[in-house]
């Protein structure tokens, strides 16, 4: 299955890419730190290794020794892995769920470096994440030189001409998943050329189109709203980088064509999956553009440093997000962040972990109901925009999967193809 091939090889190859990190950095955390921080970065570093072979030699999963604040509910949920009466008894890396162990490990990777301090809010995944930001400039100014352009007469656009330019946005926030460092286990994937020039080419791959849901909900929140209510939009991240950029803008238009009030970011609050965005990440890619010597590159940066002011955006981590349970055991789990989204208008969820996380990550006939899938998780309308790079689609028409299956065995997997997938919830 393509969750052996991850775990075999993917996994071990970011690892190894981990500790190389740790061993390039040694000089600056000697500087920093002085003896202290080589100690630490030599302790992080035999912790990983020991990770590493653990890993590669499908030793048993075991408990979290660390202090930190999930620390509990991660045992708790191997406990529960344990207990499953079809289940192996111990999990080991090579026979438990692949969302489980691929998450647990990132979750060891965080504890190798927290449990070792001064090195301990050192992010092993930075320097991947800003390259990928750098080597997409001509796709970002772009992208940046479009939409300023566009917000010259958003103001004169009819219904028509905005649902035509929010589909664009959502095609690009939906294509920029493809940038993403865990699925290339952290080689370049950065976003080259402009992402507007395309478009049209990329709607046949588009396997479920729900864009027109997703917009004449938005046009009705707008019309239906009164004095006393906002009409809120949630985005559930995904990527740093190119694709966080074309989030933004998104978010932007949304604001600026009045289709909602206020947008609300949900990032990760430990580095998480390679290239996912933390608050760091996300105020650092503002602050870039802000600065950026490019006319519309530093107008977007710096509106949107304005909208984060004005609380009209606003940032949010919370530690369910990079815990191993899908999203069906949110109410449970996390009944806070389920109450939360309850107050949105439409939950935006980005890329593939999120979507194996709302559909339970299982192996689906894809003809199955979306809805389904969702295994009664609704707090709000939700839609997911997602490139294919795992082996889980749902929502597809009867036959659509078997059809691409016999030309292309990898499409599941290869990040071609992609989904705009709503659903309107209760």
């Amino acid at each position: 299955s393509f969750a052996y091939f991850t775990i075999k090889d993917r996994l071990p190859q970011i690892l190894t890419r981990v500790i190389d990190t740790l061993h390039r950095h040694k000089n600056e955390f000697f500087e920093e730190h002085g003896e202290k921080g080589v100690e630490a970065e030599k302790r992080a570093i035999s912790f990983l290794s020991k990770l590493r072979n653990e890993l590669q030699t499908d030793k048993p999963v075991t408990p979290l020794e660390d202090e930190l604040p999930d620390a509990a509910l991660w045992n708790q949920y191997l406990d529960y892995q344990r207990n499953l009466p079809n289940g192996n008894g111990e999990p080991s890396w090579f026979q438990s769920p692949w969302l489980y162990v691929e998450c647990y490990m990132y979750r060891r990777i965080h504890a190798a470096l927290a449990q070792n301090p001064p090195i301990d809010n050192f992010d092993v995944f930075k320097e991947g994440k800003a390259q990928n930001f750098f080597e997409s400039q001509e796709a970002i100014i772009a992208l940046c030189t479009y939409f300023q352009e566009l917000l010259k007469n958003i103001k004169d656009l009819d219904e028509k001409q905005l649902q035509e330019e929010l589909f664009k946005l959502l095609q690009v926030s939906l294509w920029g998943n493809k940038c993403d460092l865990s699925f290339s286990a952290g080689e370049d994937s950065s976003q080259k050329s402009s992402p507007l020039r395309s478009l049209e080419n990329m709607i046949p791959y588009i396997l479920v189109n729900d864009m027109e849901k997703v917009c004449s909900l938005l046009v009705n929140a707008k019309k239906n709203r009164t004095e006393r209510s906002n009409v809120r939009v949630d985005i559930i991240l995904d990527n740093a980088g190119f694709e966080l950029v074309s989030d933004l803008v998104l978010a932007d238009f949304l604001l600026s064509s009045k289709l909602a009030d206020e947008v609300y970011f949900h990032g990760k609050s430990i580095p998480w999956y390679v290239s996912d965005t933390t608050k760091h990440d996300f105020n650092w890619t503002i602050k870039q553009l802000g600065s950026a010597n490019h006319m519309w590159m530093s107008r977007c940066g710096i509106n949107w440093e304005g909208n984060l002011k004005k609380g009209v955006w606003v940032f949010c981590d919370h530690m369910f997000w990079t815990l191993p349970h899908d999203f069906s055991s949110m109410s449970e789990v996390a009944p806070d962040l389920y109450a939360e989204l309850q107050k949105s208008n439409l939950l935006l969820f980005k890329g593939d972990l999120n979507y194996r996380k709302l559909t339970g990550d299982r192996k689906w006939e894809c003809s199955v109901p979306f809805h389904q899938a969702l295994n009664k998780f609704h707090p709000a309308p939700l839609c997911s925009l997602r490139t294919l790079k795992s082996d889980t689609q749902v929502g597809l028409k009867p036959g659509q999967g078997e059809q691409i299956q016999a030309s292309e065995p990898e499409w599941m997997v290869s990040g071609k193809y992609g989904v705009v997938q709503f659903d309107a919830g209760l």
